[in-house]
């Protein structure tokens, strides 16, 4: 074969063997890099062979059943002049909650517990509320989120335990509050007192309220299905407005609520709230809380 000949055969085989190195090299464009393997931050796709959890895999926690397991919200709310605070008074040997709207001040754990021992009003005592919190007791400091208050005169432990309860579910309610320390006991938080609340717990109305319609009713609830009826009663006692939601949680652990009501009436008039739970034995009402109000003419 002469030199031009070979010359001929070869070139194909160069122009071939080219292109396949074209083909093995990495491609870039604009989206990038093509990748080469699983990103490094890639979490396990698996636990360990054993059938144990893999000491180098996070999972995540179940978030809290209770929003007492989690860190309190602030219930209280300020416009500059004033500030709302919520309460936590007793009833039926169980916590109930209410608010105050007063002047605006930067020591409202102080406002809180003054206002605690001043005692439900007139109307919040008509509903069987009250207060076992003396006069004069004063947080004396707060340090890394514990709030710790001078131990009160002894008493029978039931009520030293409602009095507790009152003021730790009423101080957590700021930011700068997450725990309460009695004297020289262990630091407490709302998780430990969870047994105190009813099954159904109203925020709003609170009793005494003029409240117009649509009224939205909230709270906290731990009932049958999560589901919580809500119904209006006129100064006859008719039942002008009904209604029904679902709390976050239920059966067996406590969620939010929130449910929307309406009603016509043509004048104003006093009127009850009522937030209860459906039997699931015989569709009777059952732990009812009763707020009064005042019903702003509607329809």
């Amino acid at each position: 074969m002469s030199r031009r000949g070979a010359a001929r055969a070869i070139t194909p085989v160069l122009v071939a063997a080219l292109l396949v190195t074209a083909c093995g090299t990495p491609r870039s464009g604009a989206l990038g890099p093509a990748p080469t393997g699983a990103p490094t931050s890639a979490a396990p796709s698996s636990a360990a062979p054993s059938g144990r959890p893999d000491p180098t895999r996070t999972v995540p926690s179940d978030p809290p059943r209770s929003p007492t397991k989690a860190a309190p919200t602030s219930a209280s709310t300020s416009t500059g002049d004033t500030v709302t605070i919520e309460l936590w008074f007793v009833r039926a040997g169980q916590l109930v909650p209410t608010r105050r709207t007063r002047p605006a001040t930067v020591a409202t754990s102080r406002l809180a517990l003054t206002e605690l021992a001043a005692g439900p009003t007139p109307a919040e005592a008509a509903t069987g509320l009250t207060t076992l919190l003396p006069v004069g007791v004063e947080v004396t400091r707060i340090t890394d989120g514990v709030a710790t208050l001078r131990v009160a005169s002894a008493d029978d432990p039931v009520n030293r335990r409602l009095r507790e309860a009152q003021v730790v579910w009423t101080l957590t309610q700021f930011p700068t509050v997450r725990q309460v320390r009695f004297g020289d006991g262990p630091p407490v938080d709302r998780a430990d007192y969870t047994g105190l609340l009813p099954p159904i717990v109203v925020t709003g109305p609170i009793p005494g309220d003029r409240v117009s319609t649509p009224l939205t009713v909230t709270g906290s609830a731990d009932v049958f299905e999560a589901t919580v009826s809500v119904r209006v009663l006129d100064a006859a006692g008719r039942e002008v407005a009904t209604g029904f939601g679902t709390a976050s949680c239920g059966s067996g652990c406590r969620g939010a609520y929130r449910v929307v009501v309406g009603w016509r009436t043509a004048r104003e008039q006093k009127g009850t709230v009522e937030v209860y739970e459906v039997s699931a034995r015989d569709g009777s009402r059952i732990n009812t809380m009763a707020v009064p109000v005042i019903l702003a003419p509607g329809g």
